[in-house]
C-alpha cells in the first residue's frame, strides 16, 4: 500500500506539502547546461580571436626578447675587459648573415604586401605558380627567423660565458646546419615548390646557360647587395671547418680565415660577376648593346674591391701615394655609374621627367608613388646609400663591425625601395606591351570584317 502524500514518513513535523514535478526539473537543468555551453563558447570564441591570439603572441615575443637581452648582458658582463671585444666581434661574425638574411625577408614581405594592394600580378612578372608564398606566409618564415636566430646567440653568449666553450662552439654549426636543412630538405615541408624556384634561381644565376628571366636578374641584383653577407657566411664556415670558433685563433692576419685572406675579396665580387655574365648572356641572345653597358656598370665594382683588398699585401707607402687614390676614383666611378643606371634603365625615371609630370601615372603609382616628394626620396636616398655601400664594398674598413652591420641593412632598405620602381617599370612595360596586342588584335579583326564586307558577292532573291 503507498503511502499518502501529507505522510510524516515523507515530511517533517509543520513543513509544507512538497510536490516534485520532474518536467521542471528536467527543463531547469537544460537551460542551466544551455547557458554554461554558451559562456564557454563565448569564452573560447574570444580565446580564438585573431586580435586575441595577435596580442598574445606579441606579449610572448615581448617577453622572449626581454629574457634574451638579460641573458645576453649578463654573460657579457661576466667575461674580462680585455676578452669582451674579440669575442664580441667573433660572435658578431657568425650571426651577422643571418640576421641581415632575416631583414631583408622582412622587406621582402612587405613588397609583396605592397604589390598585392596595389593589385599588380607579381606572379605573371617573375613567372610564378600558384603555389607561390604570399606576404603573410613570408612574414610567417621571417618570424621563425626572428626567433631562432637571437635564441642560438643568446645560447651561445651564456655557454662561452659559463666555461662551456665546447657546447657553445656547437650553436652556430647547429644553427648553419638547420637552415641548409630546411632549404635542401627533399619532402614536402617548408614550402617545396618554393624553395625549389629558389634553388632553381640561383643554379640559373650562377651557371646562366639559358636565356636571361626576370626572375634571374632580379634576384642576382638583390645578391649584389648582400655580398657582404656572403663574405661572413665564408670566414664563418671556414672557421667552423677549421674549428676555430669559440677561439681566437682567427685575429691572427695570417690564419686560414682571418682578415688577410684572398677569399674575402672573392667571394665580395661573385655576385657581381655573375650579374655581368648575365649581361653578356643577354647580349648574345639579343643583340642590344644597352646589355653591354649594363654588363661594364657591374665590372666597375670588381676595382673597388680588389683594390682595397691590397692594402694587406703591399707596403703602406704604396699604398697611401699610389692604391688609396686609385680606390677612391674606382669608388666614385661605381657609384655615380650605378646611380645613373638605377635612375635612366632600372627606373626608366629618364631626366627625372616623371618627377615633375605624370603624364600616363600607373594603378602603382597612385597607391604609393603618387607623390612628388616620394621621387625626391628615393633618388636622394638611393645616391647616398650608393656611396655607404662602396665603403662597405671596402676590405681595408671591415673592423669596426657596427657600421658595417648598419651600412649592410642600409643597403638592404635602399634595394628594398629599388624592388618598388623596378617591379613597377616591369609591370608598366607588360600593361603596355598587353594594351598594344589588344589594338593591333581589333585592328586586324575590323580589317578582315571591311575586306570580307567589299569582296563579298550580292545575294539573289
Amino acid at each position: 500500500m503507498d503511502s499518502p502524500a501529507n505522510s510524516s514518513h515523507l515530511r517533517k513535523s509543520g513543513s509544507r506539502l512538497v510536490v516534485y514535478d520532474f518536467g521542471i526539473l528536467e527543463d531547469a537543468a537544460a537551460s542551466v547546461f544551455e547557458e554554461d555551453t554558451t559562456d564557454a563558447k563565448a569564452t573560447t570564441t574570444i580565446i580564438t580571436s585573431p586580435l586575441v591570439k595577435f596580442n598574445l603572441h606579441v606579449l610572448l615575443f615581448i617577453i622572449w626578447g626581454v629574457t634574451c637581452c638579460k641573458i645576453s648582458w649578463d654573460s657579457v658582463k661576466r667575461m674580462s675587459v680585455n676578452l669582451r671585444d674579440l669575442f664580441l666581434y667573433e660572435a658578431f661574425l657568425y650571426y651577422n648573415p643571418l640576421l641581415l638574411v632575416t631583414i631583408m625577408v622582412w622587406l621582402w614581405g612587405i613588397n609583396l604586401w605592397v604589390f598585392a594592394q596595389a593589385n599588380v600580378n607579381f606572379p605573371k612578372i617573375f613567372d610564378l605558380d600558384q603555389n607561390h608564398l604570399s606576404h603573410t606566409q613570408i612574414w610567417k618564415c621571417a618570424t621563425w627567423m626572428t626567433i631562432i636566430v637571437p635564441t642560438s646567440m643568446t645560447a651561445y653568449l651564456y655557454l662561452y660565458s659559463s666555461g662551456e666553450v665546447s657546447l657553445a662552439a656547437s650553436q652556430p654549426v647547429l644553427l648553419y646546419a638547420a637552415f641548409a636543412m630546411a632549404l635542401l630538405c627533399p619532402f614536402h615541408i617548408f614550402y617545396l615548390s618554393s624553395r625549389y624556384f629558389l634553388l632553381r634561381t640561383l643554379w640559373r644565376i650562377v651557371f646562366p646557360l639559358q636565356a636571361i628571366a626576370f626572375a634571374d636578374f632580379f634576384l642576382a641584383d638583390i645578391l649584389t647587395s648582400m655580398s657582404k653577407v656572403f663574405s661572413d657566411l665564408e670566414r664563418s664556415v671556414c672557421r667552423m671547418v677549421h674549428r676555430q670558433v669559440a677561439t681566437i685563433a682567427w685575429f691572427e692576419g695570417d690564419s686560414v680565415c682571418g682578415s688577410h685572406s684572398v677569399a674575402i675579396p672573392i667571394v665580395l665580387v661573385l655576385p657581381y660577376l655573375f650579374r655581368l655574365f648575365q649581361c653578356l648572356r643577354q647580349y648574345k641572345d639579343t643583340r642590344d648593346k644597352t646589355s653591354l653597358f649594363n654588363a661594364l656598370k657591374y665590372s666597375t665594382a670588381v676595382p673597388v674591391i680588389f683594390v682595397s683588398a691590397l692594402q694587406y699585401h703591399v707596403f703602406p707607402d704604396k699604398w697611401v701615394n699610389l692604391y688609396r687614390p686609385l680606390w677612391l676614383v674606382s669608388a666614385v666611378v661605381n657609384c655615380l655609374y650605378s646611380f645613373y643606371w638605377d635612375l635612366t634603365r632600372d627606373w626608366d625615371l629618364s631626366c627625372f621627367t616623371v618627377v615633375f609630370k605624370f603624364n600616363k601615372p600607373h594603378i602603382l603609382s597612385h597607391c604609393l608613388y603618387g607623390r612628388k616628394w616620394v621621387y625626391f626620396w628615393v633618388i636622394g636616398s638611393n645616391l647616398i646609400l650608393r656611396c655607404t655601400w662602396t665603403y662597405k664594398l671596402s676590405a681595408h674598413l671591415r673592423h669596426n663591425y657596427l657600421t658595417v652591420f648598419t651600412i649592410t641593412a642600409l643597403e638592404m632598405f635602399r634595394r628594398f625601395q629599388w624592388v618598388f620602381f623596378r617591379v613597377e617599370n616591369e609591370w608598366n612595360k607588360i600593361s603596355n606591351n598587353k594594351s598594344s596586342n589588344t589594338q593591333l588584335y581589333l585592328g586586324d579583326q575590323q580589317d578582315k570584317e571591311e575586306e570580307f564586307l567589299i569582296n563579298s558577292n550580292g545575294h539573289n532573291v
